[in-house]
């Protein structure tokens, strides 16, 4: 599969999430090296705090496929997950993830907490973390840009 290709799909989907106000997360779900889902953050713009781009793509995915169960897809997102989300992809079934900038306040895959190494998980998700500063950047222009208007 070619990561960068799909990483840079999920940023689109941020770039959309930016339209409401809404940090600018993206994620898509690829099954068989084909695009079944994509979700960016809708939290202002439905007013519904589970609406993270990981959550809104699952839901997608799961109508794609016409099951709960993702086995064999693999999530690209822009942000490391949150401990909502990685429970999320796991009851999912999600095989693999790759996320594009590390979250060091609430990331729950490789910065404040590594829940997907834990031994006692009925469901194992694999993981990469690929650097792509424009996933980083965006954020880091969403939020200076709050902080300016306060």
């Amino acid at each position: 599969m070619d990561d960068k290709k799909y990483l840079d799909k999920a940023y689109e989907q941020a770039l959309l999430s930016l339209e409401h106000d809404d940090v600018p997360v993206g994620a898509v779900i690829v099954y068989e090296d084909q695009i079944i889902a994509v979700g960016r953050n809708k939290r202002v713009l439905e007013n519904n705090a589970l609406l993270h781009a990981e959550v809104d793509a699952i839901n997608q995915a799961c109508a794609a496929l016409g099951n709960w169960r993702l086995d064999d897809c693999t999530m690209y997102v822009t942000l490391e997950p949150c401990v909502m989300c990685v429970g999320a992809i796991i009851q999912s079934r999600i095989s693999n993830i790759v996320f594009g900038a590390q979250d060091s306040k609430a990331g729950c895959v490789i910065s404040k907490y590594t829940l997907l190494d834990d031994d006692k998980l009925v469901h194992k998700v694999k993981y990469s973390f690929i650097e792509d500063d424009k996933c980083s950047q965006v954020l880091t222009d969403f939020f200076k840009k709050k902080r300016l208007a306060k």
